[in-house]
């Protein structure tokens, strides 16, 4: 299996679209790893984790061809993760299918932004619960519920294809308990999680801060849920963080843990 991390930004990516920040500043200078466009990933060029606003760009620099995608996962409906108008493009006539050539797997929320949105289209939704695993193609996906709106049923997603096991955490939060107490039950090769908040925490607990993700592979180090093999990857970096990529490398680096970029590809 691999993980393709297409974009690692969070909401307004670094350099923020209308952000000043020292972070934000930095990357306009100096690009590279620094300049994250908006966080989104694909696990083995087929299966597509969120459609944000910059999918044309990111797939377009990672040479893939979207026909190829067996499914697209949506985590939940914030238009960072989910712009809903790029759907349209899917079809004609913006091209000659009649179809979509994939299904999408999504929360009730979503899945109702789409009939609303397009009532006549020829989308196949698949509406998707938290701890309700589903068969897609050769890969188990069970969504695992997010602690990071409380009026939506956000996921992060388990996938496995009977040798390889990845957890995707775009938005997180803490975990509530159900889902410390599924995870119990798991063992990760792969772990893509948010640190949102690098060194800048907020009173908002829908994201994760440096110490709080440090304390998130803590915990589940104990469990056994991830141990020394595990790839344990970052994502979802915003710039109101207030570090930038050599910043947090100095700092996850010594826990066994990888900062993630755009265009990081990792086998596993």
């Amino acid at each position: 299996m691999d993980v393709s991390l297409l974009g690692t930004g969070a909401a307004d990516g670094i350099p923020a679209f209308f952000g000043n920040t020292r972070v934000s500043q930095y990357a306009r200078e100096n690009g590279g790893k620094d300049v994250r466009s908006r966080c989104a990933a694909i696990v083995d060029d087929l299966l597509k984790i969120d459609l944000g606003p910059d999918t044309w760009h990111q797939t377009t620099r990672a040479g893939l061809d979207t026909r190829d995608w067996i499914a697209l996962l949506v985590t939940h409906s914030d238009t960072d993760h989910f712009s809903i108008d790029e759907l349209q493009y899917a079809v004609f006539p913006f091209n000659d299918m009649e179809f979509v050539g994939f299904p999408i797997y999504a929360n009730a929320n979503v899945c109702r932004r789409i009939l609303e949105r397009y009532p006549d289209w020829p989308f196949e939704l698949i509406m998707t619960k938290s701890f309700c695993p589903i068969k897609v193609s050769e890969y188990k996906v069970t969504p695992i519920q997010a602690n990071h709106k409380h009026d939506e049923d956000c996921h992060n997603f388990l996938i496995d294809d009977g040798q390889a096991t990845i957890l995707y955490g775009a938005d997180t939060g803490v975990w509530f308990e159900p889902s410390w107490e599924f995870l119990e039950q798991q063992k990760l090769d792969c772990l893509v999680l948010e640190c949102s908040e690098g060194v800048h925490p907020t009173p908002y607990n829908g994201h994760l801060d440096i110490r709080e993700f440090l304390a998130v592979i803590e915990r589940l180090r104990r469990m056994g849920t991830v141990s020394d093999s595990t790839i344990i990857l970052t994502t979802h970096h915003s710039h109101n963080g207030g570090a930038t990529h050599d910043e947090l490398c100095r700092l996850l680096e010594p826990h066994g843990v990888t900062v993630g970029f755009d265009g990081l590809k990792i086998t596993f």
